[in-house]
């Protein structure tokens, strides 16, 4: 189906993407780690809780932590071994959480859940919620929850933007597994009882674009390139027209949005009964040796895929999980793989920004790009003086979807949002909402 062309939203900003670095690196599966260590938080929400011990044999597939609640995801062994250990380690955010640690023993065995054939809409949302299957192109929603959302719902969206500057692998996803995808697509729609799917894609991906427009029953959105285009409420309205208002839900407007990675591993799932168990993810930057786009066991630590990818061609300024935009900087690389990660950023002096703060211009130009309409000096401000309840009432910091534009335009070098994450922790730690 030919493409259309997105309608444009507020806000935004042009940001290099830096994506010829590993555009055209094909997907690459590296060779098993010897050692795997899977965290229990693999999802939004509450951590799966472990159902193995220490001396346990585990195949590739195997459940070993069950989810806790509604909001929380299955975690399953990703190569066939022993587990050594349930430890509480540091995570990449700075607190402890659990992991389960597997020392690989190269049998290669595996337990994936029966194949499915012809399901019933019933059957797919059980067989995505039996895979542990969560959104891989964000906080790791659990996707089973998504597909039954309290609303009547029309469209299914697929998130093809890719908006962050380096990362290809959703890119690759869409070259590579074109097919999958789309059908990975038709069995969420079917899911959700809608006929209706499309796909927004940025122009700066034409191939991807032209590979999709082959299927009739897919409407390919040519999405202007602007971050944060992969926002989900700056998507709908871009591929739709549909406004969703803050502190409203994407169902709310009769739509669902799940990216191409999240189609790919519903397709796996339902077909081949593989749970999610891996990651396809970007290793990028100017000072590393060899940028790539690999498919890695969840839990491969991230020191392995960098020598991997032929190691530090320098010193970098800067290591980064995810993209350079919404992601988290890390000291080294002793952290690993979860289903949600994107990408692992090896960045250089010129690449990295590290400008001292200077006090606020009050120029106005972070709620000039905000794509939320909000006013993050605001959060900023009454943060730094310890007023909470300002920085909700009056910065709107509940409805902050942490694109990190505020930051990127801010000419003073504010850490915005630092402010606006320290905000939103000490509001749940309260256990209020918040907001306008």
């Amino acid at each position: 189906m030919k493409a259309v062309k997105g309608k444009f939203f507020f806000g935004g900003v042009h940001v290099p993407d830096m994506k010829a670095l590993a555009k055209d690196s094909p997907i690459e599966e590296l060779p098993e780690p010897a050692k795997v260590t899977i965290a229990m938080s693999q999802s939004l929400g509450k951590p799966a809780v472990p159902c193995v011990s220490a001396g346990d044999k585990v195949a590739k597939g195997q459940l070993i932590a069950k989810a806790n609640g509604a909001i929380s995801s299955d975690v399953f062994a990703s190569i066939s071994g022993t587990v050594t250990e349930v430890a509480t380690l540091a995570t990449e955010n700075g607190a402890e959480g659990q992991f389960i640690v597997i020392e690989g023993d190269g049998e290669g065995r595996v337990e994936y859940l029966p194949p499915l054939s012809d399901p019933t809409p019933e059957q797919i949302v059980q067989r995505i919620k039996d895979a542990g299957i969560v959104g891989l192109g964000g906080a790791g929603f659990p996707t089973a929850v998504k597909l039954q959302p309290k609303t009547p719902v029309d469209t299914f969206i697929v998130n093809g933007s890719e908006c962050e500057p380096y990362l290809t692998c959703d890119y690759r996803v869409m070259l590579e597994k074109t097919d999958e995808v789309v059908r990975g697509a038709r069995y969420i729609a079917k899911a959700l009882g809608v006929t209706r799917i499309m796909i927004g894609i940025e122009t700066n991906k034409p191939d991807c674009i032209e590979a999709f427009e082959k299927y009739d029953d897919v409407e390919v959105v040519a999405l202007r390139k602007l971050y944060p285009m992969g926002g989900e409420k700056q998507l709908i309205y871009s591929a739709t027209g549909r406004k969703v208002g803050l502190g409203k839900l994407p169902a709310d407007v009769g739509v669902v949005v799940n990216n191409v990675c999240t189609c790919l591993a519903v397709c796996e799932a339902v077909e081949l009964g593989k749970p999610d168990l891996d990651s396809i993810l970007t290793v990028s930057g100017k000072s590393v040796a060899r940028p790539a786009n690999v498919l890695v066991p969840v839990g491969t630590p991230y020191s392995y895929i960098v020598e991997q990818c032929g190691g530090e061609k320098d010193a970098p300024k800067k290591i980064v999980l995810g993209g350079p935009m919404t992601g988290v900087a890390v000291k080294d690389y002793d952290y690993f793989v979860k289903k949600t990660t994107s990408g692992i950023l090896l960045l250089s002096e010129k690449e990295a920004a590290a400008e001292e703060p200077t006090p606020c211009l009050n120029c106005g130009l972070c709620a000039d790009h905000c794509p939320m309409h909000l006013m993050p000096m605001n959060t900023a401000f009454y943060s730094s003086a310890g007023d909470i309840d300002g920085a909700v009432k009056l910065g709107g910091v509940m409805y902050c979807i942490e694109c990190g534009i505020c930051e990127y335009v801010c000419p003073a070098k504010r850490p915005l949002i630092q402010a606006i994450r320290n905000t939103k922790a000490a509001v749940r730690a309260r256990g209020q909402k918040g907001g306008k």
